[in-house]
């Protein structure tokens, strides 16, 4: 089997690198010290995402007539990756190009299309995800928040949380259910103007960023029936297809490997790079995140050659998982002084981030609960 990469997709990688070394600024380690959903970083993605979209680099892969340029998909994830391991400068952004855009382009009615997809090419669109609720997290089959319809409308009631970027979004790509139905069968998606009146977004504090996620309350707000996505029920059909990208869309690996060579450096600078235990525990945890690449790998090679992606997408989401605590816990273990103060911003930053990846797209018991039914063949109820 051969890892390596073509002289093309080489060439686009340094490409995307010299695009970063251009226009990051000096203060970019500041920027981006608490995550894509800090107030700072997301008003810096408004300015740095049109850039990049003039350059060519925000929507490559997308078709053409969605302001793409029809690349490989193997160019998204070289993208993905570079983003990352800069501290992903697209801010909430990336989550349009992951998983929202391409929803839109395969569900999404003409008009649908024609309001919201160009905005997201041009890199001027900021969304949030309408999913979780007090008693409904990874389970959204247990949601309460409903849309009644009248008449041309529909009206909703309801509250979601850990609603990431929720503050700057002007779009919410909400669950809701519909019908009287329990469970997947009544649940249906609207793309919500989140100036609409009615909606209350409040700030969670927490120790993953300023600003990263919310609470949002929902009171009789009016949408009309033309901002539902599909059909009323439809909704899991369209939800499998969405996370399915945003499970291996977000390279967090990438990070954690380089934020574990800056580890090994510092281990070095203070004397500690011949240490027998040291380097055997950043051997494992290397290994970890190569681990975590080649399953991410896997679910690109099967999406390029149009193949469906299931369980897949499971098996790398929490491998990915676990690459990123490995490295926080060498981080740990070996440096605990950089986690005191803002010396070592790149680890903290990590390690922030690392906090939330086993609970983000679905939480890792999530996913070893679909590796077990989908991929092992066992039943419902066996560990």
């Amino acid at each position: 089997m051969d890892f390596e990469w073509s002289a093309e997709d080489r060439a686009f990688r340094a490409r995307v690198r010299a695009f970063l070394e251009q226009e990051l600024p000096t203060d970019w380690p500041e920027i981006s010290r608490h995550g894509p959903g800090s107030r700072e970083q997301t008003e810096f993605s408004m300015e740095f995402c049109p850039k990049l979209a003039a350059a060519g680099l925000l929507v490559p892969h997308w078709p053409r007539q969605w302001g793409g340029a029809d690349r490989p998909t193997w160019e998204h994830f070289i993208l993905g990756e570079e983003m990352w391991a800069a501290g992903e400068p697209r801010g909430a952004q990336y989550m349009n190009v992951n998983w929202i855009g391409p929803t839109l382009m395969r569900f999404g009615s003409p008009e649908q299309q024609q309001r919201y997809i160009p905005a997201m090419a041009a890199g001027k669109a900021i969304w949030c995800q309408g999913f979780s609720e007090p008693d409904a997290g990874s389970d959204l089959a247990r949601l309460r928040t409903r849309a009644v319809r009248d008449g041309d409308d529909y009206v909703i009631n309801g509250q979601k949380i850990w609603t990431s970027y929720a503050a700057m979004a002007q779009n919410c790509f909400l669950l809701a259910r519909t019908g009287e139905s329990s469970g997947k069968a009544g649940i249906a998606i609207f793309l919500v103007d989140m100036n609409t009146p009615g909606i209350d977004v409040r700030s969670i504090p927490s120790l993953i960023g300023h600003g990263d996620i919310h609470e949002t309350f929902f009171t009789d707000v009016r949408v009309p029936a033309s901002a539902r996505l599909g059909e009323e029920g439809q909704a899991w059909s369209i939800i499998g297809y969405s996370l399915a990208n945003e499970r291996v869309g977000i390279p967090r690996y990438e990070m954690a490997a380089r934020v574990l060579d800056q580890m090994v450096v510092e281990l070095r600078r203070r004397g500690l790079g011949d240490d027998a235990i040291v380097q055997t525990r950043a051997g494992s945890v290397a290994a970890s995140c190569e681990a975590a690449r080649m399953l991410v790998y896997r679910t690109v090679d099967m999406r390029s050659r149009g193949e469906a992606v299931d369980a897949e997408a499971s098996l790398a989401r929490v491998a990915v998982a676990e690459a990123d605590q490995a490295v926080t816990e060498f981080g740990m273990e070996f440096l605990p002084d950089a986690f005191n103060g803002e010396d070592y911003p790149a680890f903290l930053a990590h390690h922030e981030r690392a906090i939330v990846t086993g609970i983000a797209a679905g939480a890792t018991e999530i996913q070893l609960g679909l590796i077990a039914r989908r991929w092992l063949g066992l039943p419902n109820g066996v560990a």
